[in-house]
């Protein structure tokens, strides 16, 4: 649809646009390759794969080309025929031997070909290359209608659809087709071909389309014209009653082919017939329900008509008027019309394409409006007129009794996008009078604004597009003098839609009409400029439009007051929120040009739509108002501004207080609470001054909401009126409330004392940090992990806003205090149904360090005592911490904890006494391997992040923190960290010598023993021992420890690890625990030195309590037995494991069985 096409004249995508067709020596050498195949050879499973591969190749090549085709029209002819002679070898000797057998695949993979090569440019255009020779018509006809034929398999669908297209330019062959009937046996050929098609009619798929083609073509020619009579009737025997949609679709498009293409005294000859086809199609409800027979039918109709008016069209005036000085000369020297009969049948085929213009689907529609422009050109003037007045009329049928167009409604898209359609097709044909103009810009500069509410979204962008498509017809049809008068109007219009419209095609339609005005009119006012900054590409992002381009456009007074106008009646009224949120900022941008006119002004209208009762309305004023009054901050010494600032907060008070906390109302409260913060000044904080008396309400309200946004809002309100009064009794009241205060209230609390200007007034600051470490402390602090996560927040601001006066406001032990809290949040691991939410707490621990960090070291010159600020231990602690958390198993943990130890590695040293302290250990590997690069690598990309991290195992200072975060992830089920940790972790593992007593450097035995002093910590907890067994069960499965039993301290490693897996095995009760162990033991077992240990624990396993424990033991043990060389023969108990029933509830039996396997591997053992 080329109304829908005006917002898409060129594609954002990156894809290449070629000059030429540059794999043609490619596609000959493929297409040779192919061709060369055996298509009666059955192919074995290679031969399969090499063609299908071929065949790939081929039509990624014509998928390349698929967005310009027409690069290929030259060497079309050269690199399709072979491939259509040999179908016609394949026709030929099946028609002269029938008994021969092809190769079914081979066949469909040629013929697929050619259906590609048919996608790809159409099939008007392959169907000339296809052989038609006078000979091929047996050919084809016989190769089609025998029995045995490839044709009637139903998987060979695009052997039917070739051969169907091939027959349909066959038999238009200018000879009469009783010349190829025998004797005595006349019209056997066209008989043939009719029973052929019509075989294939009802089919869904494109053999009915070819199907539909052939017999269409068939009935045009003027020997087959006594046959057009019977199939008319056919059809209205088979429409009559049916109720499947496929084989009626097939008939109809065959009488679409002919009224389109056929004589038109064919056409005339039978109008009857074909007019009654429509209404026996309109009176069965079960077709008229199926999109394409209708738009079938409509087609079907005003073709019919067409064929019965005079073939020469009219136009008021050129179409595709030329771009030249003289354009306007000759544009309206109409010819004479002369008399025409208009046929009776053609007002009520009119009617019926009314109808269709109204329809619910788009095709439908659009074929209507087709159809009535085209009508309309064949018609008389003053004909035509009423069409046009009809069409007209569609608009004012939802139109009237409605206070405006958002008002209608939703049936009404269908009507207006039908009516914007058929105007646009009548524009393009020059059918539009000049006289008309007025009323038809009227409509559409309402259709440009459509916009209909319909649950959670809208309805009308299609309206919108057509709309734009009207106006870029105008443009193209109409003369200069008729659009003079309307251009300034226009101009506005389409520039404000193509900046404020939400869809980014309508935006870009509407540029596209605005560019089709400036350079063939002229009359646009700063056309030229305002196009450059409306571009396709200015407009293709929604931030860029409202913020960058509108602002731009502003700049011209001619466009400034309507863009104004229209972000206040419409964007900030808009049913999307994130509209009227940009309208604002948009608002604001616009008004900056010339704020002391323009802002007073536009505040006061937008003040207005406070009194409306629509939350929406209410919503984007407040947005507006908020947006204005932070830009009259802005300017300073402006008694004017200021004191528009104070009318501004006042108009407050026309918002109910109970609309604001209606809990429905979220967007309201939020955005009331954002507009305090923008708008309030010091006089307005005296109860006695303010002219708002509720605003504290607004503020508490906002504090106990559950919304984080209010939340955050509402802090942020706070925060600007503590920036202009002492708001220690407001911190004292809200500490007050943290112990019995709702979960709500606690977040609130916790960002509030974190954003306060304690710069400009104290507000009690050691009172807010005392809170705030009582807030995360685990014994007593809040269960509430938001809560937590926002306190944790809360600090590094609380330190960044009293840092230049950090000595009076903060002590040593407070800061030291919150160190500690902020290195003890690293721990948090709090899972809930919403997952791992101590993520949250870990990423705010990280960041708060790392602001920490960076807040003290750049005031390290001015604290005295930075040694008790920030004491080195802590500093390395707080780095190994962040690292820990850099190779953990979330990505978005990873990513900020990457983010910050980058930043941490650049900061100079602090300038104090003995700044080296603070230096990072290893800090020239760790820059060589992080910042080496050009880019810095992203560090949750595990598959970069995790091999250069495992080298950081060799700085000492780090290493348990390293090691405990590898671990963990190691542990972890998500695949996507799993695998890179513990690919790198192994590769680094084997890369270390056994034993070394180099300075930082690690070894075998060293990874061994930390491994297992992590377990041995606390070896009653799961968390922490299943992850280390998981992690040495993967480097014992690498092989990593083959050699460590020969240092004497690694065997005794490897015994503890032993002796940890094995120990009270029948009290465990965590499976998962259970099942590490055992793989634990298991893969102890090919090291000799253990062998006859861990043979002595199997049966404990093996005769677990729990069937399943005993079924995965003996299935893992099997697995090493026969994978690992063990040194053993272990032929007999393989055996054993593979015939014993291990989940049997004959325990006793079991237990045997067990001992029995690990007698006999002992004795292998010994053997060995």
């Amino acid at each position: 649809m080329e109304g829908a096409g005006l917002g898409r004249e060129a594609t954002g995508d990156d894809s290449k646009v070629y000059a030429t067709f540059e794999d043609h020596d490619k596609f000959i050498t493929l297409r040779d390759q192919f061709l060369a195949i055996d298509i009666y050879s059955e192919p074995t499973g290679d031969e399969n794969r090499v063609e299908s591969m071929l065949l790939r190749k081929l039509t990624l090549i014509f998928d390349k080309y698929q967005e310009q085709p027409y690069l290929l029209d030259p060497f079309l002819e050269r690199l399709f025929a072979p491939v259509v002679e040999t179908l016609k070898m394949h026709t030929k000797r099946f028609v002269s031997r029938s008994s021969t057998v092809v190769a079914q695949q081979k066949l469909y993979r040629l013929t697929e070909l050619l259906y590609h090569f048919i996608k790809f440019r159409g099939y008007k255009t392959i169907t000339r290359f296809f052989p038609h020779e006078i000979a091929d018509l047996d050919i084809v006809l016989d190769y089609i209608s025998a029995p045995n034929s490839p044709v009637h398999d139903p998987l060979q669908w695009p052997l039917r659809y070739s051969v169907l297209l091939w027959l349909s330019l066959v038999c238009m062959i200018p000879f009469d087709l009783d010349q190829f009937d025998e004797m005595g046996h006349s019209g056997e050929t066209a008989s043939k071909i009719e029973a052929a098609a019509k075989s294939f009619i009802g089919r869904a798929g494109v053999d009915r389309e070819g199907a539909a083609l052939l017999l269409s073509r068939l009935y045009m020619r003027k020997d087959m014209a006594t046959r057009l009579p019977d199939f008319l009737a056919y059809v209205t025997t088979t429409l009559d009653g049916l109720s499947d949609p496929i084989p009626a679709i097939g008939v109809i498009r065959v009488l679409c082919e002919v009224t389109k293409l056929g004589a038109a005294d064919q056409v005339q000859n039978h109008k009857g017939s074909l007019l009654n086809i429509s209404e026996t199609l309109d009176r069965n409800p079960a077709l008229m329900g199926n999109t394409i027979i209708r738009k079938l039918r409509t087609k079907l109709i005003e073709r019919v008509v067409i064929r019965m008016l005079p073939a020469q069209v009219r136009r008021l005036r050129a179409k595709g008027r030329a771009l030249t000085a003289d354009a306007n000369t000759n544009m309206d020297d109409v010819p004479e019309e002369e008399d025409v009969d208009v046929p009776a049948e053609v007002e009520e085929v009119l009617e019926e394409l009314f109808k269709s213009l109204r329809d619910k689907d788009t095709i439908v529609r659009y074929s209507a409006a087709k159809g009535i422009a085209r009508v309309c050109e064949r018609l008389p003037a003053d004909f035509a007129d009423q069409v046009l007045d009809q069409v007209l009329q569609l608009f004012s049928i939802h139109s009237i009794a409605v206070a405006s167009i958002y008002d209608m409604p939703s049936v009404a898209e269908s009507t207006w996008h039908g009516a914007c359609l058929s105007c646009a097709e009548m524009a393009r044909r020059g059918l539009i009078p000049d006289e008309r103009l007025p009323e038809l810009i009227g409509w559409l500069s309402k259709a440009l604004y459509f916009d209909i509410r319909k649950g959670a979204h809208s309805i009308g962008s299609n309206v919108r597009d057509a709309t734009s498509y009207v106006l870029w017809s105008l443009a193209r049809a109409q003369s200069v003098d008729a659009l003079e008068p309307h251009a300034h109007n226009l101009a506005r219009h389409l520039a404000t839609v193509s900046l404020f419209d939400r869809e980014v095609h309508i935006r870009r339609a509407a540029s596209a009409a605005f560019q089709e005005y400036v350079g063939r009119t002229s009359l646009f006012p700063h056309g030229i400029d305002v196009l450059r900054k409306t571009d396709f590409y200015a407009i293709g992002v929604r931030r860029n439009a409202f913020l960058v381009a509108a602002p731009e456009v502003a700049e011209h007074q001619e466009y400034r007051s309507f863009l104004i106008e229209h972000i206040l009646s419409v964007t900030l009224r808009h049913w999307d929120p994130a509209m009227r949120q940009i309208g604002a900022q948009s608002l604001r941008a616009i008004c900056q040009l010339d704020l002391d006119h323009l802002g007073p002004d536009v505040a006061s209208r937008a003040a207005k739509l406070l009194a409306v009762h629509d939350a929406g309305d209410i919503h984007g004023a407040l947005l507006a108002l908020t947006e204005l009054a932070a830009a009259f901050r802005t300017v300073h010494h402006s008694e004017h501004l200021e004191l528009e600032r104070r009318k501004v907060f006042a108009s407050l008070s026309t918002v109910p207080l109970t609309t604001i906390q209606s809990p429905r109302q979220e967007l309201i409260a939020e955005a009331a609470c954002r507009f305090i913060a923008a708008s309030i000044s010091l006089p307005e904080t005296q109860q006695a001054y303010s002219t708002v008396a509720h605003w504290r309400q607004v503020v508490d309200s906002g504090l106990k909401s559950k919304s984080t946004a209010v939340q955050e809002a509402a802090a942020e309100a706070l925060a600007a009126v503590s920036h202009l009064v002492d708001c220690s009794a407001v911190v004292d009241r809200l500490i007050g409330e943290f112990e019995s205060g709702t979960a709500p209230m606690q977040q609130s609390l916790a960002r509030v004392l974190g954003v306060l200007d304690y710069r400009a007034h104290p507000h009690g600051v050691d009172k807010a940090v005392a809170c705030l470490l009582r807030m995360v402390d685990r014994k007593v602090g809040s269960s509430n992990v938001e809560a937590r996560r926002n306190a944790f927040l809360a600090m590094p601001q609380i330190l960044s806003n009293v840092s230049a006066q950090l000595t009076l406001s903060l002590s040593a032990d407070i800061v030291s205090k919150m160190t500690d809290a902020l290195l003890y949040g690293l721990a948090d691991y709090t899972s809930d149904e919403r997952g791992d939410v101590g993520s949250w707490v870990r990423i705010a621990c990280v960041k708060g360090l790392a602001s920490f960090i960076q807040t003290l070291f750049a005031r390290a010159a001015v604290i005295p005592n930075f040694h008790s600020y920030l004491p080195p231990a802590k500093f390395h602690d707080a780095v190994g911490g962040i690292l820990k958390q850099g190779v953990e198993r979330l990505d978005n943990v990873r990513h900020q904890a990457g983010e910050s130890f980058v930043g941490v590695l650049l900061l100079p040293p602090p300038a104090a006494e003995n700044p080296s302290l603070w230096c990072i250990q290893g800090e020239a590997k760790m820059k060589e391997l992080f910042l080496s690069d050009n880019e810095s690598i992203s560090w949750s990309d595990g598959n970069l992040l995790f091999p250069k991290a495992v080298q950081l195992l060799e700085i000492e200072r780090y290493r348990p923190s390293l090691l405990a975060g590898i671990v963990l992830s190691t542990s972890t089920k998500t695949d996507s960290t799993q695998r890179p940790v513990a690919s790198a972790l192994v590769e680094y593992a084997l890369q270390l010598p056994i034993v070394t007593e180099a300075p930082d450097h690690y070894d075998q035995r060293e990874m061994a023993r930390d491994l297992l002093t992590q377990a041995q910590k606390n070896t009653s907890s799961n968390n922490v021992v299943i992850p280390v067994l998981q992690t040495f069960n993967v480097l014992l499965e690498a092989a990593v420890f083959e050699s460590l039993p020969r240092d004497a301290e690694g065997l005794q490693v490897l015994r503890s690890l032993l002796s940890l897996v094995t120990k009270n095995v029948s009290r465990l009760k965590n499976p998962q625990r259970i099942n590490v162990s055992m793989r634990c033991l298991i893969n102890l077992l090919p090291l000799t030195e253990l062998q006859s240990e861990c043979i002595a624990q199997l049966p404990s396993f093996l005769s677990h309590q729990y069937p399943r424990v005993r079924a995965d033991t003996a299935e893992y043990l099997y697995l090493v037995l026969t994978s690992k060389d063990t040194g053993m023969e272990t032929d007999d108990v393989e055996e054993i494991l593979l015939e014993t029933e291990w989940s049997s509830k004959d325990t006793t039996a079991l237990e045997d069985t067990a001992k029995r396997c690990a007698d006999l591997l002992a004795k292998a053992q010994v053997e060995a």
